[in-house]
């Protein structure tokens, strides 16, 4: 597994009816999506409340040579919820057919996650040595169905952050900067330069893909009234995903302006699009206020995976869309693990931050806990779109559509919570 460039490994022991022909049940509940790297999730038109994502998969045979598995996919079903893991055999030649197309307990199914993201399976027999090796370790299980193993020793991605943090949180003042995508060091003059400074250290590069940043770690620095109290200051911005449906998306983001946008106040020709949009109340400014369509907030479940949450303005209509199937695909490969380190600013002798030894390293997260947050209204959507010179033939448009959280309030997306102090 080190050899084909895994990073992370995870194992599923395997029941009588883990195989080709009934699928893999990967548990009842949809954290499988924060161990196993996924594609966008589909659904067929017949079938919209079972959603499907190809994986990147391939089988590893004894000789070290990888055996592409081209229908490998996960099949998930919200409205149970529960996801299974099939097609892993289809086109697979010289896969593990042997084991894999049993009906036996005993067996063990690997699973090694790459820094690509790729899946490297490995299937071992109940009679196996390895098998039996397995057993006698007695691991205990890690995240839902999944136990995980030490690929290398060195390689413990939160032993990893907590030394990095603990080095940079020694440096004490640093100047602000931030990294361009050639991964050069450049000066960064605007007043929220924390997080971009904070990046620059860990050596994060900017980019616009939906991937934790540092070694599977997903990092959220926040200001804070003081370094000595972590969960206190102000909002944190958790994801920042465009619309996917309603009138932004239908009639195009002009239209979308012209009918829930406003006149800035100070700037000519400039429509701003603004404000706190809550489940539990309309915003003034903009007449909208946000909903769960197809959500049980009291059982936790969708009830309706063609459906999302949407911006509603005073008709019923959808002003702006976020289909279920697309956040649950972006907040689980992001946010499965994620690192909040607390800041504090000074502008003399230039613009410096520093960054607090008490850090919040959030694990567990699930789907569910992220739209019961929005639904209470403690996330919320808290956009910045604008556009300039409106009247003009090109105007000049800023999309800035994002959701967020108060930092007391953390813990209600995630099933652990651990204060650490990474000078310790």
């Amino acid at each position: 597994m080190r050899a084909a460039g895994v990073t992370q490994l995870w194992l599923k022991r395997l029941a009588d009816n883990d195989n080709s022909k009934n699928q893999v049940y990967l548990g009842p509940d949809l954290t499988a999506l924060n161990v196993l790297p996924t594609g966008p999730l589909t659904s067929e038109p017949d079938k919209p409340d079972i959603l499907k994502s190809a994986l990147q998969f391939s089988w590893l045979t004894d000789t070290g040579v990888l055996i592409t598995a081209p229908g490998a996919q996960l099949i998930l079903y919200p409205q149970y919820p529960e996801v299974r893991f099939s097609g892993f055999l289809r086109g697979a030649q010289g896969g593990p057919n042997d084991v894999m197309t049993v009906r036996q307990s005993g067996r063990v199914l690997f699973f090694g996650i790459t820094a690509a993201g790729a899946i490297i399976g490995y299937a071992a027999a109940r009679d196996s040595d390895l098998a039996r090796e397995i057993a006698a370790l007695n691991l205990q299980l890690d995240t839902g169905v999944f136990s995980r193993l030490t690929i290398e020793v060195g390689t413990d991605e939160k032993q990893m952050l907590i030394d990095e943090l603990r080095r940079i949180t020694a440096l004490g003042w640093i100047d602000s900067k931030r990294l361009n995508k050639h991964g050069e060091v450049l000066a960064c003059p605007s007043p929220n330069c924390g997080g971009y400074t904070l990046e620059a250290e860990l050596g994060i590069r900017p980019n616009g893909y939906a991937d934790p940043d540092f070694h599977g770690w997903e990092i959220k620095q926040h200001k804070v009234p003081k370094l000595s109290r972590p969960a206190s200051g102000g909002a944190i911005t958790l994801m920042t995903p465009e619309p996917t449906g309603g009138v932004y998306v239908e009639d195009g983001i002009n239209e979308f302006m012209r009918l829930y946008g406003y006149a800035d106040r100070a700037i000519e020709d400039r429509r701003n699009f603004g404000g706190i949009h809550k489940s539990t109340q309309i915003c003034l400014k903009t007449g909208l206020q946000l909903t769960l369509d197809g959500y049980n907030a009291t059982t936790l479940k969708i009830t309706d995976f063609t459906r999302g949450v949407s911006l509603i303005d005073a008709t019923g209509r959808a002003a702006a869309t976020w289909h279920y199937k697309d956040l649950l695909s972006h907040w689980t490969c992001k946010h499965a693990k994620a690192a909040y380190i607390p800041s504090i600013n000074r502008k003399t002798p230039g613009n410096q931050y520093q960054f607090g030894n008490l850090v919040r390293l959030a694990e567990g997260t699930e789907f569910r806990l992220f739209l019961n947050a929005v639904a209470s209204g403690a996330v919320y959507y808290d956009p910045g779109i604008k556009i300039e010179n409106v009247s003009s033939a090109k105007p000049e448009i800023k999309k800035r559509s994002q959701f967020r959280i108060k930092s007391a309030s953390i813990p209600l997306l995630y099933t652990a919570v651990t204060e650490v102090n990474v000078a310790a």
